[in-house]
C-alpha cells in the first residue's frame, strides 16, 4: 500500500498554484488599500485632514466596497472567476496609482471610492475559486493560505510605503504599490481555467479535488431567493458584525501609535510588522485547525465553530489595549486579537462553502461583506467622532474585544442542525 507522501504526489499539487494566485492577488489587494493608514499622520499635516474627515475618507471607501460586491458577487456567478477577477485587479491597480493626483479630502475621498469598487471583487472570486478547485476538508486551510495575504499585504506596506514617501514622496508609494496589479493579471490569465478544463491536471488531482462535489444546476441564484434561508443569515451576522473590527485595524492603527505613542511615519514600520506577522500566523492557523479536527472525525459544522470560539476568545484581551504604557505589550495585544480575527476569518469564509453549492458562493460571500461594509462604514465614522472627542480608543477598543463571542452566539442559533442548501 503507498504511503501517504507518495499518494500526494500521484494526485499532484496544481490546485495549491491556484491558491498561490489567489495569497498573492490578496496581497495585492491590501497593499493598495492598507497604505493609506500608514500615511495618514503625514497627509493629515500636508493635507490638513481633521480625524473626523479621516473617518469620512474612511467610510468613502467601505461604501463603494459595499456597492462594488453587490455587482461583483453577481457578476462572477453568472460570467465566472477568470473574467471578474481580471476587471476587479486592473479597476484598483488603476484606482491606487491615480490616488496619488489627490491634493483635498474629497480627492482622497473619490479615490478611496473608485478603489473601494473595483477592490471588492477580490474576496468573491477568490471564495469562489477555492469552492470549485478544493474539497471541503482542504478548503478552510486553502482559505487561510490566500486570506493569510491579507497580512502579508499589511506587513510589506509599513516595511516599504515609509521609505517610498520618505525617499521620493507619498505620491510614489501610491504608484509604485499600485503597478504591482498589472503582473499579477499576467499571471493569472495563463494559469487559471476551472478544474474541469485545466489541461495541467493530473486525472488523480482532478478527481480528488471534485470528489465531494455537487450536482449543480446551471441557473444562478439571486440574492431574493438566498434571503430565505436561515443559513445566509448566518453567514451575514457573522461577516457584518466582525468586519468592521478588521477595517479598524486597517485604516486607524497607524493613527493609534501616533496618538498613544507619538510615532512618526519612520517609526510606525516596525509595530505594524509585527502585529501583521502575527495575523499571518492566525489566518493560516485557523483554517489548518479546523482542518484538522476534521480530519479526526469531528463534523464540519463543529469543527468550524471550535476553531472560531477559541479565535473569539483570543480577542478579549484587546479591551485593555488603549491604557498599556509599554510599546511592545501593546503590539503583542493588537497583533493577538488581528490574528485571532484573521483565524475567525478563514473559517467564516469558508462556512459560505460549506453550506451553499458552488454557484451560489461568490453572492453568499458578496452579502455578507457587502452588510460588513456598510456596518464598517458607520463603525469608521463613529471611531472618527469617538477619537476627536473623548481623545482616547478605549470605548473602540471595547467594542473591538466583544464582538467576537456575541457574533458566534448568533451565528451558532442561527445555524443549530443546519444542513447544506440546495437549491
Amino acid at each position: 500500500m503507498p504511503d501517504v507522501n507518495e499518494l500526494k504526489v500521484r494526485i499532484g499539487n496544481h490546485r495549491w498554484i491556484i491558491c498561490s494566485l489567489l495569497f498573492f492577488a490578496t496581497t495585492i489587494n491590501y497593499l493598495d488599500r492598507t497604505i493609506l493608514g500608514i500615511l495618514a499622520p503625514t497627509l493629515q499635516r500636508e493635507i490638513g485632514w481633521s480625524t473626523i474627515q479621516y473617518g469620512y475618507i474612511i467610510t468613502a471607501f467601505q461604501a463603494a466596497y459595499a456597492l462594488g460586491t453587490i455587482f461583483f458577487g453577481w457578476f462572477i456567478d453568472k460570467y465566472g472567476t477568470k473574467i471578474g477577477y481580471s476587471i476587479s485587479i486592473i479597476g484598483w491597480s488603476i484606482a491606487a496609482m491615480a490616488t496619488a493626483a489627490a491634493q483635498t479630502v474629497f480627492g482622497f475621498g473619490v479615490a478611496r471610492v473608485f478603489l473601494g469598487l473595483s477592490e471588492s471583487g477580490n474576496f468573491p472570486a477568490a471564495i469562489k475559486t477555492i469552492a470549485e478547485w478544493f474539497p471541503k476538508k482542504e478548503r478552510a486551510l486553502a482559505t487561510g493560505i490566500f486570506n493569510s495575504g491579507a497580512n502579508i499585504g499589511a506587513v510589506v506596506a509599513p516595511a516599504v510605503v515609509p521609505w517610498l514617501a520618505i525617499t521620493y514622496g507619498w505620491q510614489a508609494a501610491f504608484i509604485a504599490t499600485g503597478a504591482i496589479g498589472f503582473i499579477w493579471f499576467i499571471f493569472w490569465i495563463i494559469f487559471y481555467e476551472k478544474p474541469e478544463a485545466a489541461k495541467k491536471l493530473t486525472h488523480e488531482e482532478q478527481a480528488y479535488i471534485l470528489s465531494d462535489s455537487e450536482l449543480e444546476t446551471p441557473e444562478k441564484v439571486s440574492w431574493l431567493t438566498l434571503l430565505r434561508y436561515r443559513q445566509i443569515w448566518a453567514f451575514v451576522a457573522g461577516k457584518s458584525l466582525t468586519d468592521p473590527i478588521w477595517w479598524f485595524y486597517v485604516s486607524w492603527l497607524g493613527m493609534f501609535f501616533n496618538h498613544n505613542f507619538g510615532f512618526e511615519l519612520s517609526a510606525l514600520g516596525l509595530p505594524l510588522i509585527a502585529i501583521y506577522t502575527m495575523t499571518t500566523i492566525g489566518s493560516i492557523g485557523g483554517g489548518w485547525l479546523s482542518g484538522m479536527m476534521i480530519d479526526r472525525g469531528i463534523a464540519i459544522n463543529k469543527a468550524r465553530k471550535l476553531a472560531m470560539l477559541i479565535c473569539a476568545i483570543l480577542v478579549v484581551p484587546i479591551v485593555s489595549a488603549a491604557h498599556i504604557n509599554s510599546v511592545v505589550l501593546t503590539v503583542g495585544i493588537i497583533g493577538f486579537a488581528a490574528a485571532a480575527h484573521q483565524g475567525w476569518s478563514a473559517n467564516m469564509l469558508t462556512i459560505a462553502s460549506d453550506l451553499f453549492p458552488k454557484k451560489a458562493v461568490a453572492s453568499v460571500v458578496s452579502l455578507g461583506t457587502s452588510v460588513g461594509s456598510v456596518l464598517g462604514m458607520g463603525f469608521s465614522t463613529l471611531c472618527g467622532y469617538i477619537i476627536q472627542t473623548t481623545d482616547s480608543y478605549m470605548i473602540i477598543f471595547i467594542i473591538c474585544g466583544s464582538a467576537y463571542l456575541i457574533t458566534l452566539s448568533i451565528l451558532h442559533l442561527l445555524t443549530v442542525n443546519a444542513k447544506p442548501v440546495i437549491i
